[in-house]
């Protein structure tokens, strides 16, 4: 009965490490891109791989859990060193929409042209509502 069932869990076990192994890859990427939401979509899909990983052990094989939780700690600190070297050198990502969002100086030699903001106006369909008690 136990061979049976390590013959069914042992290929679950390294399916789990495989997929564990892909997503600490992608948190690794998105560590270095500084993208937070990715980072936590691969680590939670990382979590199901480990778990299938897990299931080798009813075998006694320890090898594809060992190799999941390795590669996720491993491709973060990856991630890590690569993300603070390439801030370190300047490397980092823009962020282009904050500076367009600021307000430009104008140049003395151009006028300024200054508009009042328009008041939002009350429109017809604005009546009370009834309540119904």
């Amino acid at each position: 009965m136990a061979n049976d069932l390590a013959e069914v869990m042992v290929p679950i076990g390294y399916v789990g490490a495989a997929i564990a192994g892909a997503c600490a890859i992608v948190a690794a990427v998105a560590v270095i891109r500084s993208s937070g939401g990715l980072v936590g979509g691969a680590v939670g899909v990382w979590i199901v791989g480990a778990l299938m990983s897990f299931t080798a052990s009813f075998a006694q094989q320890w090898l594809p859990l060992i190799l999941a939780c390795a590669s996720l700690v491993g491709m973060l600190v990856i991630g890590g060193v690569v993300r603070a070297i390439m801030s370190a050198a300047g490397a980092g990502r823009t962020n282009e929409a904050a500076a367009d969002a600021l307000p430009r100086a104008v140049s003395p030699t151009t006028p300024a042209v200054v508009s009042k903001p328009s008041l939002a106006t009350k429109s017809a369909a604005t009546a009370s509502i009834p309540v119904v008690s």
